[in-house]
C-alpha cells in the first residue's frame, strides 16, 4: 500500500509517473537501454535532455534570452555559485555588493555564503518574529550585483505573495519548494535556481534559469565546475550530467503538461491549502504560525494551540505517530522549530489533504 508522504523533500512524485519510469527502466524510448547506462553524450540522451528543456521553457514561458542549465550539488551550492559568478571579483579589484532578505533558515544560509565573496547585506529580516512573515524589502543600491530571495520558505511556510521592486538590479530567487506551483514571471528575475527533491523530480538535479547578459561574469580564478558561462556553453554535458534525474524530470514535466500544465497545478494546489488552512483556522487544538497573507502553498506548519511545553511536545509526539500508523507519514516539524509540517508538493493528490483533515478532526475529537 501507498502511503501519503508530506516530507518536504525528497518528497512523493506522481504515481503515473514512477509506473511510466519502472516499465521503461530496461528498455528507454526503444534503445534498448536504462537511461542509467547510457552515455551523457549519446544521441538517446540527447532527446532526452532537449526534450526535458523544451517541456521546461513551454510549462514556465522561460523567454528565448535565457539559459537552462542542469546542474548537480543542490541549492546549497548555488549559495556560492551565484556570488561567484555574479558579483564576485579579481584580486585588487573594488568588491561588489549583493542584497539579501531574510525570511528563514535557507534564506541565511544563502546569505552567510554569499558574504564570502562580496559584501552581503541585509536590510530586512523576519527573524525577530520567528519568520512567521515576509518583511518589507527596501530597495536596492543601483549598483548591487543582485537582490536575492527564497521565494518559499519550505521550513517555516511562508511565501512571497507579490515580488520586491528591484529596478535594474536582477533579481536572483531560490524557487526549489514552489517550482511550477503557480504561474510565475521568468522576465521578472535575472536568475532563479531549484533543487529538483521537491516538485520536480529525485534529488541529484539542480536547475538554473539564468539571464544570458548575467553570463560569463566569473573571475578567472573560479573552478570550471563552477562557472555558468562553462556549463551554459557545454549545454549542461561539460562534465557528466545526473541523467537519470534529468530524465525523470523531464517525465514529471510531461504529466503536468498531460494534467493541464501550471495552470491547472496552482487551482489545485490552491484547493488543497485551501482544506488545511480552513481546518486549522476552526480547530481548537490546532495553529498555524505564520500570518495570513504570507502563507505557503506548498509547506504548511502547524503547532499544537497548548502553551504548556511539555503538554506539547505529548501532543506533536503522539499525533506524527498516530498519523504515521494511518498512512500520513513525514508530518514532523523541522527539527529546528518543531511542531508538524504538511508539505503538499504538485504530486500531493487532493485525496491525501483530505486523509490528512479528516484525520486530525478525529484526533482533535478524541484529544480535546
Amino acid at each position: 500500500m501507498r502511503v501519503y508522504n508530506f516530507s518536504p523533500g525528497p518528497s512523493m512524485l506522481p504515481l503515473p509517473v514512477l509506473e511510466r519510469a519502472a516499465a521503461e527502466m530496461t528498455d528507454a524510448n526503444g534503445s534498448g537501454q536504462s537511461v542509467m547506462e547510457m552515455s551523457h553524450r549519446s544521441a538517446d540522451f540527447k532527446a532526452i535532455i532537449e526534450k526535458t528543456e523544451a517541456l521546461l521553457r513551454e510549462l514556465m514561458g522561460i523567454p528565448a534570452n535565457y539559459r537552462v542549465l542542469f546542474l548537480q550539488g543542490g541549492a546549497s551550492l548555488q549559495f556560492s555559485m551565484m556570488p561567484l559568478n555574479l558579483g564576485a571579483v579579481e584580486p585588487g579589484q573594488v568588491g561588489k555588493k549583493a542584497v539579501y532578505i531574510d525570511t528563514g533558515i535557507w534564506a541565511k544560509k544563502a546569505a552567510d555564503e554569499g558574504a564570502k565573496y562580496l559584501e552581503a547585506l541585509v536590510p530586512a529580516s523576519s527573524k525577530d518574529r520567528a519568520y512567521s512573515y515576509i518583511p518589507k524589502a527596501p530597495a536596492p543600491d543601483p549598483g548591487c550585483a543582485y537582490y536575492h530571495i527564497t521565494l518559499n520558505n519550505t521550513i517555516v511556510g511562508t511565501k512571497w505573495a507579490a515580488l520586491p521592486e528591484t529596478g535594474a538590479v536582477p533579481l536572483a530567487a531560490d524557487i526549489s519548494s514552489c517550482i511550477l506551483s503557480e504561474a510565475l514571471d521568468v522576465s521578472r528575475f535575472g536568475l532563479l535556481y531549484a533543487g529538483a527533491q521537491k516538485n520536480l523530480g529525485p534529488a541529484g538535479v539542480t536547475l538554473v534559469i539564468i539571464r544570458e547578459d548575467l553570463i560569463g561574469r566569473a573571475p578567472s580564478r573560479t573552478p570550471a565546475l563552477l562557472r555558468y558561462d562553462i556549463h551554459a556553453n557545454e549545454g549542461s554535458l561539460y562534465n557528466t550530467p545526473p541523467c537519470y534525474g534529468i530524465y525523470i524530470i523531464g517525465l514529471v514535466l510531461d504529466w503536468i503538461k498531460k494534467t493541464g500544465g501550471v495552470g491547472a497545478m496552482e487551482k489545485r494546489n490552491r484547493e488543497k491549502a485551501g482544506m488545511l488552512y480552513s481546518y486549522l483556522e476552526e480547530s481548537r487544538l490546532f495553529r498555524s504560525p505564520v500570518d495570513k497573507g504570507c502563507r505557503s502553498l506548498m509547506n504548511i506548519p502547524f503547532v499544537p494551540v497548548e502553551s504548556d511545553g511539555a503538554r506539547r511536545k505529548e501532543i506533536e509526539a503522539r499525533f506524527v505517530r498516530e498519523a504515521a500508523a494511518g498512512g500520513l507519514i513525514n508530518l514532523a516539524g523541522h527539527r529546528l522549530v518543531g511542531g508538524m509540517r504538511a508539505s503538499i508538493y504538485n504530486a500531493m493528490p487532493i485525496e491525501g489533504v483530505r486523509e490528512l483533515t479528516g484525520f486530525m478532526k478525529r484526533f482533535e475529537a478524541n484529544y480535546v
